[in-house]
């Protein structure tokens, strides 16, 4: 196995087509496939999958993948001390959270990262989906459930409280049991999470007047006069059309976990940005 094998196996892997990755790394598409065809013998594995779309990584290829990174990354480092030119951290991070978790506050740590390290391109996706991080489908996982995956090192990196809100002028409501009141909630797929499940034992009577599982969608609903609601207050708070209501009891807050595959620990865009997330995120976030 050859490094420059390895060079034009990342290429393929980013381009997603030999000719795409040979004109990226000037070689011909002959070239290309002979060396990668080369470098899955040397291997012993099938790294991509042939599609009419492309090439598409295997487990196999996905498992290379970060190895090949970290021995680029090394490469370029090594080059440049001897060149004496200044480090610089460059490449893509592939970050993985929920919808407000990710505008609210992952938004900020990333603008300031990007003026840090500007070759580092980030990107955040924010959705209910649980990405894989032994399949390598996000580098940088933040979620609500703790990581029982072998292969991930993880921290709690905050605890989030929760209120209950309503429309900016809303009251508390009169009936202790939520009669005439209606509130906005989470869908069906998502009734058992805590703050659903207090909406439902604090107020039994109260009409459900829509569901969600987008806390932001949540918050417009409420805001727009749909139902009261529970919200992250970093969420709610930051919102001058909601008010927290109080009511005599405060739902259950939830914790946030971040996560990342062991064999990224190493790499050196992942560390800076994570320690930035913790400097701004685990201290000063309430």
């Amino acid at each position: 196995m050859e490094w420059s094998d390895l060079r034009i196996f990342l290429a393929i892997a980013r381009e997603g087509t030999l000719g795409a990755a040979a004109r990226k790394i000037g070689q011909t598409q002959p070239t290309m496939g002979r060396r990668l065809r080369a470098l899955e013998q040397a291997l012993g594995q099938t790294l991509f999958q042939r599609t009419a779309d492309g090439f598409v990584l295997t487990d196999e290829g996905t498992a290379v993948l970060a190895h090949a990174e970290r021995i680029e990354e090394e490469a370029i480092a090594l080059e440049r001390q001897a060149t004496g030119t200044e480090t610089q951290l460059d490449g893509t991070l592939r970050l993985s959270s929920s919808d407000w978790f990710g505008t609210v506050l992952l938004s900020p740590v990333i603008a300031a990262f990007g003026k840090r390290h500007p070759r580092v391109i980030v990107e955040l996706l924010t959705d209910a989906r649980l990405y894989s991080l032994p399949r390598r489908e996000a580098d940088l996982v933040f979620r609500i459930k703790p990581f029982d995956e072998p292969e991930v090192i993880s921290r709690k990196l905050l605890h989030i409280p929760y209120a209950l809100y309503g429309k900016k002028g809303s009251k508390p409501p009169r009936a202790g049991d939520g009669s005439g009141v209606r509130v906005v909630t989470m869908n069906a797929e998502f009734s058992d999470m805590p703050d659903a499940v207090w909406l439902k034992r604090t107020l039994p009577k109260a009409e459900i007047a829509s569901r969600s599982n987008n806390r932001q969608a949540q918050a417009e609903l409420c805001a727009g006069g749909g139902g009261l609601a529970v919200l992250p207050r970093p969420l709610g708070d930051r919102d001058r059309r909601l008010v927290a209501l109080d009511i005599g009891a405060s739902p259950p807050g939830r914790a946030t976990y971040v996560g990342y595959h062991r064999d990224l620990r190493r790499l050196a865009r992942l560390r800076a940005l994570l320690d930035l997330v913790i400097e701004r995120l685990a201290v000063t976030t309430p």
